[in-house]
C-alpha cells in the first residue's frame, strides 16, 4: 500500500494533490491514501476563518472551499488530524470523526478508522500544561481565550487511546512527542534550528502526551508536523519492536512537506474507511468520564473504587458490531451544515454550533454524548439543526429544509464559565531550513519527495522570538496560552509546482 503523508496542509489542497498527482504519472505508481498531520485548515466560507486562531493579515482561504462546495473532488481519499490553526467551529461539529467533504474525513479530537488492514489512530491539537485536564467546555462564540483553548489538547482523548490493546500500525500527532529527537540525527537538526536548542537541553521539545502514548501503543510509523522541518527518528522499545518516526514541513516552496511510503499491508476488495469496533467500544465505555468543566479533573487510576480499565472485552466489541448495519464510514452521510463560499459574504464570526448529521447518528448508535451539546444544555442553550440541501446542485443560497434529529438525554454537571480571556500569547521559532529523512533507504523506489520552487516574492525579514514553545507542568504551573501565527519568508500562494525524489 502507498500512502502519501504531507505535514502541515494549511489549505494549500490544489497544490498538495497537484504534486501527488505529478509524482504518480513520473513514477507510474498509484497512491492509495493521504495523511495530513494538522493544521488542514477546512476552511469554508469567510464565518470559518474567523473562527481559526491566527491573525487577520494570514486568514486566507485557500482551496479547501473548493472540495466543500462540490467545485472540485479530492482525487485521493484522504485523512487527517487537527491543529493549532483550524477552523475550530467546524471541527467542533465532529468530535468523533467524520467527513469534512466528499473523499476528506477528519479522524476527531482523538479516533482510530482502518483503511484495508492498516489501522490509523490519531490525536488532534497541540499540548498545553495548562488545558490538559480541562474538561471541554469551549463552545460558540468563542472568546479570545477559547479561541485557542479549543485546539488543546485534553487527557480525556489521551486517557481513551491509551486504553487501546490491539496493535495500532499508524499513529498521527500534531505535536512531536517529546524526547523523540534523541532517537534520530539531533546534531544534524540543531544545525539546522540551532533555536531548539534549549527546549531540547531541557526536554521541552515536544508533547508529553504524545510521549506517554508513543511508548505506550508502539505503533509501526508515527509522523507530525507543527514545527516546520523534516526529521526521521527510529524508536526501538522493549518488546523487539520500533517505531519509524517521521516530521515533515509545511506545504511552501522548497519545503520537504510531502512523504511517499509503501507500507506492507494489503486493501481487500473496494478500498473504503471502516469504523475501528474496539475504538468505539472505548467511546461507549469512556462516556461517564466526559467533562465540560473548565478545571482540572482527573481520569481513574489503580487504587480506587471504579473501574479504570477500559480496554474492551470481546463481549463488548460483539455488542458494537450489533449496533452498525456495516462498519464502512459511508461518504453519503456528509452534508454541508454551513453556506459555501461567497466573496461577497460578510466576514462574521460565526455564533452558534451547528448539529452535525454525522455526529448525531453515532452518537444515538453508542449512546454516548456530543460534548458541545453538553456544553450548551448547561446553559440553557440549544444547538441549531444543520441546513440540509433539497436538491443536488451547488449553491451558496442557505434556504434548505432543516432536519430534525432527537437531542440526547443530558446529565452532565454544568461548565464554569471562565473569568478573563488571555492576553499575551506566545511566539513560535521560525523554522525556515530543512533535514534528511534518516530512516528511508537512499535510491529507494518506493519513496519520494516533493518541493514546490522558490516563490518569485522578495524575502520578508521576521524578527525572531527566542521564546520555548512548550511548558513542562513541572517547571510551570502558570496558565499557558498558544502560539501565535508568523509568516515564512517564501510565499505560500505560489502557483507553479514542480516535484523531483529524495535522493538525499
Amino acid at each position: 500500500m502507498k500512502i502519501a503523508v504531507e505535514g502541515c496542509a494549511h489549505g494549500e489542497l490544489e497544490k498538495i494533490y497537484d504534486c501527488i498527482q505529478t509524482i504518480q504519472d513520473r513514477e507510474n505508481i498509484k497512491i492509495d491514501l493521504l495523511i495530513c498531520c494538522g493544521d488542514f485548515q477546512a476552511v469554508r466560507n469567510h464565518s470559518d476563518l474567523k473562527a481559526m486562531a491566527v491573525p487577520e493579515k494570514f486568514q486566507h482561504m485557500c482551496s479547501f472551499h473548493k472540495y466543500y462546495s462540490g467545485e472540485k473532488r479530492a482525487p485521493i481519499l484522504t485523512i487527517f488530524i487537527g491543529g493549532n490553526h483550524e477552523a475550530s467551529n467546524y471541527l467542533q461539529e465532529l468530535p468523533y470523526g467524520g467527513w469534512v467533504a466528499p473523499n476528506i474525513y477528519y479522524l476527531g479530537r482523538a479516533g482510530v478508522v482502518k483503511f484495508g488492514d492498516l489501522r490509523i489512530g490519531g490525536m488532534s491539537g497541540i499540548y498545553k500544561p495548562f488545558d490538559y485536564r480541562q474538561g471541554l467546555w469551549e463552545a460558540l462564540p468563542y472568546t479570545r481565550s477559547s479561541l485557542r483553548t479549543v485546539y488543546h489538547v485534553r487527557s480525556l482523548d489521551v486517557f481513551r487511546l491509551s486504553q487501546l490493546k490491539d496493535k495500532v500500525d499508524v499513529m498521527l500527532s500534531h505535536d512531536w512527542p517529546r524526547g523523540i529527537t534523541e532517537y534520530g540525527n539531533k546534531e544534524a537538526l540543531l544545525k539546522r534550528k540551532p533555536f531548539f536548542r534549549e527546549d531540547i537541553e531541557s526536554n521541552q521539545l515536544g508533547s508529553i502526551p504524545a510521549e506517554t502514548l508513543l511508548h505506550t501503543l508502539k505503533p509501526d510509523y508515527w509522523f507530525a508536523a507543527h514545527l516546520h522541518c523534516q526529521f526521521a527518528a527510529l524508536v526501538k522499545h522493549e518488546t523487539n519492536t520500533e517505531t519509524k518516526f517521521l516530521a515533515l514541513d509545511k506545504c511552501l516552496p522548497k519545503r520537504r512537506h510531502l512523504q511517499i511510503l509503501d507500507i506492507p499491508t494489503e486493501i481487500e476488495g473496494e478500498p473504503c474507511l471502516k469504523y475501528d469496533v474496539e475504538w468505539l467500544a472505548i467511546l461507549k465505555n469512556t462516556n461517564q468520564l466526559l467533562t465540560v468543566k473548565n478545571v482540572d479533573c482527573h481520569m481513574p487510576g489503580p487504587g480506587g473504587n471504579e473501574r479504570y480499565d477500559f480496554t474492551p472485552t470481546e463481549e463488548e466489541k460483539e455488542n458494537i458490531k450489533n449496533l452498525f448495519d456495516s462498519l464502512i464510514i459511508k461518504q453519503e452521510t456528509f452534508v454541508r451544515t454551513a453556506p459555501v463560499f461567497d466573496v461577497n459574504s460578510p466576514k462574521v464570526a460565526p455564533q452558534e454550533p451547528i448539529m452535525n448529521p454525522q455526529t448525531v447518528e453515532l452518537c444515538e448508535k453508542l449512546g454516548i454524548d456530543d460534548p458541545v451539546q453538553v456544553v450548551l444544555a448547561r446553559m440553557g442553550r440549544t444547538m441549531k439543526p444543520a441546513q440540509v440541501e433539497t436538491n443536488n446542485e451547488i449553491s451558496s443560497s442557505t434556504e434548505s429544509t432543516p432536519m430534525k434529529f432527537q437531542m440526547s438525554k443530558l446529565s452532565l454537571p454544568a461548565p464554569v464559565t471562565p473569568s478573563n480571556d488571555d492576553s499575551q500569547h506566545s511566539l513560535p521559532k521560525l523554522l525556515l531550513s530543512e533535514t534528511d529523512c534518516s530512516f528511508v533507504s537512499d535510491n529507494s523506489s518506493n519513496v519520494s519527495e516533493c518541493k514546490t520552487p522558490t516563490s518569485v516574492e522578495p524575502k520578508k525579514t521576521f524578527k525572531r522570538r527566542n521564546l520555548s514553545i512548550y511548558n513542562s507542568p513541572e517547571l510551570d504551573l502558570s496558565p499557558s496560552t498558544d502560539s501565535s501565527y508568523l509568516g515564512d519568508s517564501e510565499s505560500p500562494h505560489s502557483n507553479k509546482i514542480s516535484c523531483t525524489r529524495n535522493d538525499s
